[in-house]
């Protein structure tokens, strides 16, 4: 069932100096169904917050005449008010913007405002207001440990599951955000899957993944003879999940051209395929993931405002594994079931002293590089329990996706090592006077050749993200076919 839209006239409390920017706001807020109540300095503010109710939404301009804008809002982050925060700013300021977001604003505005842009940003944080609101009053919901695949029964996961439960019988467009490894794809799925499209088709497109000058083509479609190599008319991902959820994945990576494209498709529901003058109408849910920065894409021009306006309706951000320690046994557990039963090894636990390594350890990498541990301690060892020392084996040799692992022997990585011996990376790495570029480069691609080109394996071997090396295959004009695996 959809969250029941509230009744109330809910608050919004702008804090503002600026008499013309309180006009605006009188102005092009007269229409909306709010109580707008104005402060002009931080002080009043902090006064006004200690009262309650608290207010729905809070506009918040960062330059206020008395004190900092950051200080409101870090008080309201350390009272744990439930205030959905909107940060004003002026232009040029993208550093702080950035800062305020992780500190937990919801979006922000640049002076001059732009009418349209400020009443969509207040319409979606009153709808997540909403949202949040609607799952804290809701006592009946039982504590879940799973969720379809995703896995975890901490507060921030209990959270993701009722917002879903809300969302997904909408066909809104929802945006995820998140950390490498967060679980972008499987929240996706656990949106189609729980709502009325869940029968027809759930389509995945990797942006990152296609390249650039097919990528229109695989999004699109293409008829016979449109460009050189199409031999038969194709159909794109868009029509192919007609009636079904769109999964764009690192919507972050798509070309500016490509942008323009998808825009249009978003604004009129219509697919012209590449060589063809036939419009085609689709009824398709959209779900793009990201782990970059989008505001911060759009301040640097690599991103349209206006498609990242459409696209973020809904928006949620996939905490990361270190703000959710107490998932990391349940995930740990569940990952060595399935990989004991898959490589048909005996072991049934961890030792005290590896759950209390895997709980100490930061997992840069979250879900998918615990994962990916768990995954490879099984292939490498014999036993009934998991022991401190299997795990730290592997630790040791972690980093972030983007970095290139210390030198170790590729074939004492590799899942399913081929008969003949992998060159080392500490061989490949004693020639100092070659680049780190060409010494990167060779280890990606030895990495690939004895995976028999298997990026997905490839990426576990040397401990990195599968869009890492897809990224690094373009950038070297390379082609390969992707083969990806669950996010």
């Amino acid at each position: 069932m959809n969250v029941p839209l509230s009744p109330q006239i809910h608050t919004v409390l702008i804090i503002e100096d600026e008499e013309s920017v309180i006009d605006l706001y009188k102005t092009s807020l007269a229409t909306e169904p709010l109580n707008l109540v104005f402060i002009q300095t931080g002080t009043e503010a902090l006064t006004h917050l200690q009262q309650l109710p608290t207010p729905a939404v809070i506009l918040l301009d960062l330059e206020l005449p008395d004190i900092p804008g950051t200080d409101v809002l870090k008080y309201v982050k350390q009272q744990q008010l439930n205030s959905i925060i909107i940060v004003i700013t002026d232009q040029h300021a993208i550093a702080v913007v950035v800062e305020m977001m992780r500190a937990g604003a919801f979006d922000y505005l640049e002076k001059p405002i732009n009418v349209h842009r400020l009443q969509i940003t207040l319409r979606n944080a009153i709808r997540l207001y909403e949202l949040e609101h609607y799952i804290g009053a809701t006592q009946t919901v039982p504590l879940r440990e799973c969720y379809h695949q995703m896995i975890g029964a901490s507060k921030p996961m209990q959270t993701l599951y009722q917002i879903i439960d809300q969302v997904a019988t909408s066909s809104v467009d929802v945006l995820i955000s998140g950390e490498s490894g967060t679980g972008k794809e499987l929240c996706a799925q656990a949106l189609h899957q729980h709502s009325k499209r869940t029968n027809y088709p759930f389509i995945v497109v990797n942006c990152a993944a296609v390249s650039e000058h097919l990528l229109e083509s695989h999004l699109f479609g293409h008829v016979k003879g449109a460009f050189t190599g199409a031999i038969s008319n194709h159909e794109g991902a868009i029509s192919l999940a007609n009636n079904g959820t769109l999964f764009l994945d690192e919507i972050g990576e798509l070309e500016l051209s490509l942008q323009k494209s998808l825009l249009r498709f978003v604004q009129t529901k219509t697919v012209q395929k590449v060589g063809s003058n036939q419009v085609e109408t689709v009824d398709v849910r959209i779900v793009c993931a990201t782990h970059r920065d989008l505001l911060a894409e759009v301040k640097a021009g690599r991103f349209r405002e206006d498609l990242y306006y459409r696209l973020d309706v809904i928006h949620f951000t996939l905490p990361p594994l270190r703000q959710r320690n107490e998932d990391i046994l349940q995930l740990g557990r569940s990952f060595l079931r399935q990989f004991s039963q898959d490589e048909q090894k005996a072991f049934q636990g961890f030792t005290t002293e590896a759950e209390q390594r895997l709980l100490e350890y930061p997992w840069p990498g979250n879900v998918r590089e615990l994962q990916n541990t768990i995954h490879h301690v099984v292939i490498f060892n014999e036993g009934k329990m998991i022991t401190a020392e299997m795990l730290e084996a592997r630790l040791q040799k972690s980093l972030r996706h983007d970095d290139i692992p210390p030198t170790a022997p590729l074939t004492n990585l590799v899942a399913n090592p081929p008969a003949s011996p992998v060159p080392s990376v500490a061989l490949i790495a004693k020639d100092a006077m070659r680049s780190f570029q060409e010494i990167e480069k060779e280890v990606i691609l030895t990495a690939i050749e004895y995976c028999q080109g298997n990026i997905a394996q490839a990426a576990l071997s040397l401990g990195i993200g599968t869009t890492t090396i897809y990224k690094k295959l373009r950038a070297w004009n390379i082609s390969t076919k992707p083969v990806m695996p669950a996010d």
